[in-house]
């Protein structure tokens, strides 16, 4: 993370807005209450946004705990000094469960082949079971609860008190039209969730929402949510953005500048870029500004996305290369150095993630997570 000043010396950079962070935190805090814990979702380098810059924002706030995808993401947040819990989603090879003992991270046990591993571990780490009720993906089936409730108790090894939690993941909670899918869902959880309750599993913590169950019924906020998209100040769809923006309005946190490196006249006719694909009907100005698809602008862009420079959009030219790309500026009065905003505000005009990602083919999600994170990013 760096400094304001030190702005000057970057090709390009990530900026995170604190204000935008706080609001978002307290518009979701207030959504789920403070019965229910909120656990910020920093999986994926924080959705692209850093995952240590975040962290360290949201963990002042006041979030209850993070969860992240890989235990080595646990353990360096472990290294940055936090030390609420951290709940890994993914699946760790088992020759890592000591590891995640020994930085008190807790792990997601979606299988039984991993359930055994964790009663040949001597001293097994706090997990999470995770059970498949629609999505299709991680998880132990309900009808599996017997087997997984025989594995913890029917062996003197006490693997049963390093058990934390139990959860699903709705497959469609971010759309209306699945509403009964995701209901139908629940209830499969609940049921799990009353059979470790009958089995004297009394106080597990029972989590089954992200950002788009939590704000489509208060009954799926159980003990805890697991908060992604909406602290970045994002919707999981716009059908969501459309019905609860007015009651939860999420500012995003981020965006993506760089610098204007070369300003160059163009000829009608000319071309630009690798493989002659544009060529341009009159003469123009263009800027190159220098990024490409390494650094995270797709290439799916060319000769379609815009930029804003001095508040105003620049049409892509030509090929996103791998570091560098043009743009149309017309006649703005451009010279080197001037920023430009790939996501982001610059004067009236707002270049939203949605917006770019839709016109890129993709969603905001593949979009922020595919930005390079050598990429600084810096707390404004």
């Amino acid at each position: 993370m760096l400094a304001r000043k030190s702005l000057e010396n970057l090709r390009t950079w990530v900026e995170i807005n604190r204000r935008a962070c706080v609001q978002n935190y307290r518009l979701l805090r207030r959504l789920v209450g403070f019965r229910t814990k909120l656990w910020a979702v920093v999986k994926s380098n924080a959705y692209g946004h850093g995952i240590f810059v975040f962290s360290a924002v949201a963990n002042k706030l006041g979030v209850d705990g993070f969860c992240v995808d890989s235990l080595i993401e646990g353990v360096k947040l472990r290294r940055e000094g936090i030390k609420k819990p951290i709940l890994v989603l993914g699946p760790t090879l088992p020759n890592l469960f000591s590891e995640a003992r020994k930085h008190d991270v807790a792990l997601t046990i979606s299988n039984f082949e991993s359930l055994g591993a964790l009663v040949k571990t001597s001293r097994p780490p706090q997990f999470h079971l995770k059970f498949d009720t629609g999505m299709r993906r991680q998880g132990f089936y309900p009808d599996d609860t017997p087997g997984v409730l025989g594995v913890l108790l029917s062996h003197n090894h006490g693997l049963h008190k390093s058990l934390r939690g139990i959860c699903t993941h709705f497959a469609g909670a971010n759309d209306f039209a699945h509403r009964g899918f995701t209901e139908k869902q629940f209830q499969k959880f609940l049921v799990v969730a009353r059979a470790f309750e009958a089995a004297g599993f009394k106080k597990l913590i029972r989590h089954c929402a992200a950002t788009g169950g939590a704000m489509l019924d208060a009954r799926y906020h159980l003990d805890a949510v697991r908060i992604g998209i909406g602290l970045y100040g994002l919707w999981p769809s716009e059908e969501f953005k459309r019905k609860f923006s007015k009651k939860v309005p999420l500012r995003p946190i981020l965006s993506w500048r760089t610098v204007v490196t070369e300003v160059k006249a163009l000829g009608r006719g000319d071309y630009v870029g690798y493989d002659l694909t544009e060529r341009v009907r009159r003469r123009t100005t263009m800027a190159v500004i220098p990024l490409g698809y390494w650094h995270g602008l797709p290439r799916s862009l060319s000769s379609r996305g815009t930029v804003l420079v001095r508040g105003r959009e620049a049409k892509v030219l030509g090929r996103v290369s791998m570091d560098l790309a043009a743009v149309d500026i017309g006649g703005l009065r451009v010279k080197v150095g001037d920023v430009a905003t790939l996501i982001g505000r610059d004067g009236k005009r707002e270049l939203r993630a949605d917006r770019v990602a839709q016109a890129a083919g993709t969603t905001a999600y593949e979009l922020l997570t595919r930005l390079n994170p050598l990429m600084e990013r810096v707390i404004l």
